[in-house]
This record gives structure tokens, sequence and C-alpha cells, in this order.
């Protein structure tokens, strides 16, 4: 241990114990989740371990340890002179209220995917081989929308779609949208409630994923919105006012021809509209916890995926505005632009 500076190493091993705790915590975020935990705190405010065990009917012994771990991280807060645990406003922003715009369990929904994966993954680096989107555990694909949904509910409707040059006018007369890529139809499914005049039709290559967004579709009752199994270079239809890709372009193996394919789907003046990951053009200007997040899916599943694909251009999660707009002009359109931002997105919009 040469040269090894001790006050760098300390706040190393810091960080690391740090994220350790993290990554195991996660796994009982997944349980809070499932079991009602958060939703249960929130509504109850402070309480005793018994009463939580009352409340939901889980295991008292296990609750103690659960609530420990939590407070722990601080994900809960505690009360030492109660003996009680409760949520602070923000914590049940994040972990119990549904409505809330930046609840993020359904994060380490993903993440579980990813640590189940490490055997393939690693074969994966080892060949240079690609993995289809389909080989991932299940778990991915609930987690994905789990993840994302909170961020298109409290920003599509109200503040993305707004963004864009006279696509809310259009679909509040009635238009034609797209959205590729679609998986369980989260946002088709938002943006058809929003707009009852306009019909909608969510494209995904992953059967699996068509068949839960079909389901959710006869659920919502909605009878402007279907579902199909289709490719980015090959699904149907002309004349979209308005064609969506959510937080996939970057995994497709060849997104310039899926945005080629879209400009000869597009109605004249049609828009695309580009959710990606937020992303600095720079690796430095990413190294922040954003990036450390998206670098991570990028690595283990976005890469991967694209790679599997014919032209695999593997663009990556962190892909940033620069190479995106590089995409798009490669592809026919002329005119590209931020439209808006969150601190998880780019919003970017596209036209001939």
């Amino acid at each position: 241990m040469t040269d090894v500076q001790q006050e760098k190493l300390e706040q190393l091993l810091g960080k690391m114990v740090g994220d350790m705790g993290a990554a195991v915590n996660g796994a009982l975020v997944m349980v809070g989740e499932r079991l009602g935990l958060y939703r249960t705190l929130a509504e109850r405010g402070p309480t005793s371990v018994s009463e939580l065990a009352e409340a939901t009917g889980a295991a008292e012994r296990y609750l103690r340890e659960w609530l420990s771990a939590q407070a722990a991280i601080g994900y809960v807060t505690y009360d030492a002179e109660t003996d009680r645990f409760h949520l602070t406003p923000e914590q049940a922003a994040v972990f119990a209220d549904p409505e809330s715009p930046v609840l993020l369990t359904g994060g380490f929904e993903s993440i579980a995917a990813v640590y189940h994966d490490v055997d393939p993954l690693t074969d994966a680096f080892r060949s240079g081989a690609g993995r289809g989107w389909g080989e991932y555990c299940d778990c991915l694909f609930c987690g994905v929308e789990k993840f994302f949904r909170p961020n298109y509910k409290g920003h599509l409707v109200n503040d993305w779609l707004p963004a864009l040059d006279g696509v809310v006018e259009r679909l509040e007369r009635g238009g034609r949208v797209a959205d590729v890529g679609c998986g369980h139809g989260a946002s088709t499914l938002l943006m058809a409630q929003a707009f009852p005049n306009s019909a909608f039709v969510g494209y995904d290559f992953h059967t699996p994923s068509i068949d839960t967004a079909r389901e959710r579709a006869d659920a919502a009752g909605l009878p402007n919105v279907r579902f199909e199994v289709a490719s980015a270079k090959a699904y149907g239809g002309t004349g979209y006012d308005l064609v969506a890709f959510f937080d996939c372009l970057h995994d497709m193996g060849d997104p310039v021809g899926a945005l080629r394919h879209t400009g000869e789907a597009l109605a004249p003046d049609g828009k695309v509209l580009l959710v990606e990951p937020m992303a600095a053009d720079t690796l430095s200007d990413n190294l922040n916890p954003v990036g450390a997040v998206y670098y991570g899916f990028s690595t283990a599943i976005c890469v991967p995926t694209s790679l599997a694909q014919e032209t695999a251009l593997a663009l990556g999660a962190q892909a940033g505005e620069a190479r995106l707009r590089a995409v798009a002009e490669d592809a026919g359109f002329t005119r590209f632009r931020r439209a808006a931002e969150t601190p998880f997105n780019l919003v970017l919009e596209a036209a001939a």
C-alpha cells in the first residue's frame, strides 16, 4: 500500500460502506414496497413496530430489523424518545406516494435484474456479444415501467408535450400518435387519457411487453389506443402528427434507421419527441450521481441490448444531446432542439 494517502483511503472506504448499505437496502426497499410498509407509515404517521405489524400483517421481528436498516440508511425516520418510526414528507414522496413524480422505488426492481444477470453479463464482457432485451429476467420489464412511469405521469402531459411546437393543439383537435418502444404502455396510456380526440398506437418488438400493455389498455377502458408488436424500423402507418421515443432510442441497434423510418411515417410538419436520460456531451461532465446510475444501467442493459441488434451503434444511456442530434441529422431531420429537461431527462424535438 505504498503511496496510499490515509485521508483519501478513508474517504473511499466510507463511500464503499455507504454504497454497500444502499445495495443491500435496495432489496429491502422492494420488500417494503410490495408489503405496503411505506404507504402504511405515510398514512399512520409515527408508528411503533408492533403497530406496523398489526396494520400490515407482517411479522414483527422482521419489521424491527427492516425498520432499523431503513432508518440507518435514511429512508425512514426514527424517534429514539418514543421508539417510533415515520416518513418525512420528502421520504413519503420518494417511497410512498403513487402520484409523486419522484417515486423511485421501482428503480430497485431494475437493479435486481442487473444482479440476477451478472453471470451472462460477465460472459458478454468476455465475448463482446450482445444480449437481447427478451433475455433478461422478467423483473427488468416491470422495473423499467415502475421506475419511469412516475416521471412520465408528472411531466409528460403537463410539461413535455406543451413544450413541443404546436403538438398539444393538434392532439386536442384530433391527431395520430405512435409511441415507439412503448414497453408496458405507460406513456401511451397517459397520452391517450389526456387527449381523447386523438388516436394512439404503441409499438414494441418485445411480445410479452405488448401483451401487458394490451391488458393495461383493456383495464383502462380507453377506446383511442391500441398496441402492436413491431420494430422501430418496421412499424406501420403514416401521417403521424407525433412519434415518440421514451428512453429507448439509445437501446436500438440502428437508431438512425429507426428515425429515418419515422421521418417517412410522419405527417407534414409532424414532430418527433425524444425523451432520453439526462447527460452532458462529455464523460467528465457526467461524473455525478445521475451519471453513475445511468452508466451502470447502460453497461448492464442498454449497450448489451443494442449490441444484440443488427447495426449495433450502441449509443448507451449517456449519449448526450450532441450525439443524439447527429443521429437525427443522419436520419434526415433538419430541425432539432432541446424542448425541456428534468434532472433525469433530456426532452428533445426533431422535425424535417
